[in-house]
């Protein structure tokens, strides 16, 4: 338990130390909302004439809705006395073709958002996950899996709403909004187009701006704490296991109803403050409804406007006010919209610690040499330290040290997963930093302490390795791992599936599959981190064995605190105190 302990709080210095000194998703400066709209709007590429056939069938369509009422109104004016040309046949005529003209033109502005927006989160998840491939491992052992997950499902599916339900409505009032005031104003009366500018201006434009600000802080707390929860909350359903082995059920409980607490808080102000927007917007449509009415009565009044065309003015701008409307409630969208797209921009723009190199050297390995190699996690603390260390085919290299003692971050120096500070790692002479990394990741091969299984059959999680793998060199690569035999024992053999993260098999059944995958496989140098710590001692034997029949074909670096481990190793370094050095095998 104690050893356990000193472990983890080693792993824990290591994550602080790399959370000092690369950034991660939540350390990163925050845009402005007009910028987050600008480079979400850039991902449209060739998509914008599709949305820009949306604002013009959203924008017809929205007249053809007003028409209805307009028309109405002419009609109305007509028998009152109005000179009207259009006979009342043609005004109905008019009304019906305007309101079936706005279902049509409404359908079809409503699947070119959709369309567009779906399109797009297809394309964002595609950009995510490419940008996880590029970040991982590195920056990625700092940062939460339910953080990451919750960013492509809830912040993904957050942004559909700014695609299908943003840009389009701003581009349709401002549209409408000319149109009016211009139809108003020739039609009507100038002065009754002037109080439809001032209801804009206010409604459209002064409302979301003061009302965006007081309800920003709140939506992007609320998105915060949201992946905070549903980072906690998976971690305590895939340790499920582990909390009731050490009765922590109790506290992990508190913690979670605690942080529901919190997030449902989060969610009243945000709530609070969307609702109280509403509220004030009804309030100022009302206002310039009963303004608009009131200059139109004293405009008849000073004869300065028939009551006919009071009645086309009025009624104009009474019905003209939905595209405004919406564009005053798009704070409390915007708000969660904003921080989710920020998020989403910050990972899309966010720096490896090793850029891919693509236009390095290929190569087929036969030796491997590291001279004054080292590398620190920050600009303090030296992890690893004037390194010397050499590997050839035909031998096993052994490492051994205590837990934190930099092994495992050796081994994935030696697979460019983190950039190296000084000194030199040479494969066949060659450094690693002028070695094509899809050629580097070929010929070597790492087997971590901890295998993860994807939840599909055994079969699948092995031809991962090696896709067009035959029947026989899949039992083989097992057979060597120690594993085939448990799994023909299985009722699928190997097409039994391993269940979320191979929870239906034992750590050490995982990790010998994890070693047939590196069998498989076939590079010809295989880094092993700690390859036989969950198995026991009688398949320990069968996969040192194997380790040993391999040895001839290719290099071998078994990483281990056992020293019967250590027993097959032709040569072994011991790591202390970030320093390496050869002692007797």
């Amino acid at each position: 338990m104690i050893s356990k302990t000193l472990k983890e709080n080693s792993h824990n210095k290591k994550l602080d130390n790399i959370n000092k000194s690369t950034p991660t998703i939540n350390n990163v400066k925050r845009r402005s909302g007009a910028k987050i709209m600008a480079n979400l709007i850039l991902l449209l590429g060739s998509l914008g004439f599709i949305m820009l056939l949306a604002v013009i069938n959203g924008s017809f369509g929205f007249v053809c809705a007003m028409g209805v009422t307009v028309f109405g109104a002419i009609g109305i004016a007509k028998i009152i006395g109005e000179t009207i040309t259009m006979s009342y046949g043609l005004i109905i005529g008019l009304i019906i073709s305007c309101g079936v003209l706005r279902g049509i033109l409404r359908y079809f502005e409503q699947y070119s958002n959709h369309y567009i927006a779906f399109k797009l989160l297809a394309v964002l998840r595609d950009k995510i996950f490419g940008a996880l491939r590029v970040l991982c491992p590195a920056k990625l052992e700092s940062k939460q899996k339910g953080n990451i997950i919750a960013m492509i499902t809830s912040d993904i599916e957050t942004l559909e709403v700014f695609y299908a339900h943003t840009i389009s409505p701003i581009c349709i009032a401002v549209l409408v909004s000319i149109s009016v005031i211009i139809f108003v104003g020739i039609i009507s009366s100038w002065y009754l187009a002037i109080v439809a500018v001032l209801g804009y201006t206010i409604i459209g434009i002064a409302l979301p701006l003061v009302l965006s600000r007081k309800i920003k802080e709140s939506g992007v707390k609320y998105r915060e704490e949201f992946a905070s929860f549903n980072g906690y909350f998976l971690d305590s359903i895939k340790g499920i296991k582990d909390i009731v082995f050490n009765n922590a059920g109790a506290e992990r409980e508190t913690e979670v109803n605690r942080r529901s607490v919190l997030l449902l808080s989060e969610t009243k102000k945000m709530k609070h403050s969307i609702t109280s927007a509403t509220a004030i917007t009804e309030f100022f449509v009302s206002l310039f409804i009963i303004i608009t009415l009131v200059v139109g009565i004293v405009l008849v009044y000073c004869n300065i406007l028939s009551i006919g065309k009071m009645i086309i003015g009025v009624v104009t701008v009474f019905s003209s006010f939905g595209p405004v409307i919406a564009l005053s409630a798009l704070p409390g969208n915007l708000t969660q919209t904003f921080a989710s797209g920020d998020r989403v921009l910050n990972l899309l723009e966010e720096k490896p610690v090793v850029e891919e190199i693509k236009d390095g050297k290929s190569l087929e390995y036969e030796k491997l040499n590291v001279n004054d190699l080292s590398f620190s996690y920050d600009n303090n603390i030296e992890v690893l330290k004037d390194i010397k260390m050499s590997a050839e085919k035909g031998e096993i290299v052994g490492i051994i040290g205590e837990s934190g003692s930099g092994k495992s971050t050796f081994l994935k120096l030696l697979l460019r997963f983190w950039q190296k500070e000084k000194g030199t790692i040479a494969y066949n002479g060659i450094d690693i930093d002028k070695i094509n990394s899809e050629n580097l990741l070929d010929f070597v091969t790492m087997v971590s302490q901890n295998t993860y299984l994807f939840n599909e059959s055994i079969e699948y999680n092995l031809r991962i390795a090696k896709p067009t793998a035959t029947y026989e060199e899949l039992k083989n690569a097992c057979e060597m791992a120690s594993i085939h035999d448990f799994i023909m024992t299985l009722p699928e053999g190997y097409q039994t599936k391993v269940g979320s993260s191979g929870d239906n098999l034992s750590a050490g059944e995982k990790q010998r599959i994890g070693l047939a995958r590196a069998f498989l496989k076939g590079s010809e140098l295989i880094l092993l981190d700690e390859p036989t710590s969950n198995v026991d001692s009688i398949n320990e034997g069968i996969i040192l064995k194997a380790l040993k029949e391999q040895k001839n074909k290719k290099s071998i670096i078994l990483v281990s605190h056992r020293e019967s481990t250590m027993a097959v190793a032709d040569r072994i370094y011991k790591v202390e105190n970030g320093l390496m050095k050869e002692i007797k095998a």
